[in-house]
């Protein structure tokens, strides 16, 4: 088995992509670089957390209800829905909560 040399060149690699490398530095744009994720840049601030007391009351209709929780059943399951899926989705949502609740049975397996 013969080994494959890797030719070793000394020129300068090409600058780092920062959406790909959000923490390389840049050095002709040092002041252009973005900072690591979590870390707010000079100037942006922290929204202060939603206050449930000031929400807008808005019941939802029952089949948007059952339509979030199919949702929520799904994701929990691992299951990601196919765009195609969709119209299955919103049909199995128009029957009542009973067929709802054995379907989100079905989907988490458990009696």
């Amino acid at each position: 088995m013969t080994g494959h040399a890797f030719p070793h060149t000394t020129a300068p690699q090409a600058v780092f992509d920062p959406y790909r490398f959000p923490g390389a530095v840049i050095d002709d744009h040092s002041q252009t670089t973005h900072t690591p994720h979590g870390t707010p840049e000079s100037g942006d601030y922290f929204l202060p957390a939603p206050n449930p007391c000031r929400r807008v009351p808005m019941p939802l209709e029952p089949e948007d209800r059952r339509r979030l929780d199919l949702h929520a059943a799904l994701t929990m399951a691992g299951i990601a829905p196919l765009p195609g899926d969709l119209d299955a989705i919103d049909a199995l949502c128009t029957l009542d909560d009973s067929i709802h609740t054995a379907l989100r049975r079905w989907i988490a397996r458990t009696v």
